[in-house]
C-alpha cells in the first residue's frame, strides 16, 4: 500500500515538473545547445555538455513547479491546465515549493567546477525563470521575458566554454526572445479566452487581431538574427541551409495558426522543436562535417 501511495506521489511530481511533456525542456535545450557549439567551434567539452543538458532539464523542471505555483488560483479556472497537480489540490504549496527548491539546489550543484562567472550569470537565470510566471499580471508581452529566460544558457554557455560572454551571445539571445514570441504566443492562442475571462495578460491578446502577423514577423526577425550571426562568423552553406530548412517550418506554422483554430495553434507550437533542430543541425553540418566534406 505505501509503495502504491509513494507511486502515485511520484506521478504526481512528474506532471507537476512536466516530464510528461518534454517539449518545454527542448525548447530550452536547443538554443543551449547552439551557443555550446558555436562557443567552441563544435567541440563542446562532454563535461560541459552534460552539465548544461541535466541543468535544462532540472532548471525547466523547478520553472515549471514555480509557475504552477504563481498561478494555482488562475489555472482550475483554464480548461486546459485545471487538472494540474497544485490546480486540482492533489499537491500542498508547501510541497511545491520544497520541490522546486530540491531541483534548484540540484542545478547549483552541476554547475559547482564551473566559473565565478558561470555563477554569477545563473543567479540571473534563477531570478528569470521564478519572475517569469508573475510577468503574466503586467506584461503586456511576458513571452518576450519568458525568452529572456529561457535563453539565458546561451550567456552562460559562452562564459562557462569562453570564459566571457562576447556580444554574439548577446545576439543569440535576442534572437532566441524573437524565437520565444512567436512559439509562446501560438500557444497563447490557445488560452485566448480563458486568458480574458481571469485577467491574464498575454502576447495573443495584446497584439489582437495582429497575432499571426506578429508571430511571422518574430519569426522573420529570429531568422534574420541567426543569418546575421553566421555571416558575421564566417558561416557558409551548410548552416544557412539550416536556417532555409527553418524558415520553412515557420511558413508550414502560418498554415496551421491562420485559421486561429485551438488545436492546430497547439500543434504549431509543438512543431517549433523542429525549427530549434534545424538550426542546431546546421550547425553540426557547418562546424563538424563541413571540414570532411568541402
Amino acid at each position: 500500500m505505501k509503495i502504491a501511495a509513494i507511486k502515485q506521489r511520484l506521478d504526481l511530481y512528474e506532471k507537476l515538473m512536466r516530464l510528461d511533456k518534454p517539449i518545454g525542456i527542448l525548447l530550452l535545450l536547443w538554443p543551449t545547445l547552439w551557443a555550446l557549439w558555436i562557443a567552441s567551434d563544435g567541440q563542446p567539452p562532454l563535461l560541459l555538455l552534460w552539465i548544461f543538458v541535466l541543468g535544462t532539464v532540472l532548471m525547466r523542471s523547478a520553472g515549471c513547479v514555480i509557475n504552477d505555483y504563481a498561478d494555482r488560483d488562475f489555472d482550475p479556472h483554464v480548461e486546459r491546465t485545471r487538472e494540474r497537480p497544485l490546480a486540482a489540490r492533489k499537491v500542498g504549496t508547501l510541497e511545491a515549493l520544497l520541490l522546486a527548491a530540491v531541483l534548484v539546489v540540484c542545478s547549483a550543484l552541476l554547475i559547482l567546477p564551473l566559473s565565478q562567472l558561470v555563477w554569477q550569470l545563473a543567479g540571473v537565470a534563477l531570478f528569470l525563470a521564478a519572475s517569469y510566471p508573475f510577468t503574466k499580471r503586467f506584461f503586456a508581452i511576458p513571452q518576450a521575458y519568458l525568452g529572456v529566460a529561457f535563453g539565458f544558457g546561451i550567456p552562460m554557455a559562452f562564459a562557462a566554454v569562453q570564459g566571457q560572454v562576447p556580444s554574439g551571445a548577446w545576439l543569440l539571445l535576442l534572437g532566441n526572445v524573437f524565437w520565444a514570441v512567436a512559439y509562446d504566443t501560438e500557444y497563447a492562442m490557445v488560452d485566448r479566452d480563458d486568458d480574458i475571462r481571469i485577467g491574464i495578460r498575454t502576447s495573443a491578446l495584446t497584439f489582437g487581431r495582429f497575432d499571426i502577423v506578429a508571430i511571422m514577423l518574430s519569426y522573420a526577425a529570429t531568422l534574420g538574427i541567426l543569418g546575421w550571426l553566421g555571416w558575421s562568423l564566417h558561416y557558409g552553406a551548410p548552416y544557412f541551409a539550416g536556417l532555409f530548412v527553418a524558415a520553412g517550418l515557420a511558413g508550414y506554422h502560418y498554415t496551421l495558426i491562420r485559421g486561429r483554430e485551438r488545436m492546430l495553434c497547439f500543434k504549431a507550437f509543438l512543431h517549433n522543436n523542429w525549427i530549434g533542430a534545424a538550426v542546431f543541425v546546421g550547425l553540426v553540418a557547418e562546424l563538424n562535417l563541413r571540414p570532411w566534406l568541402f
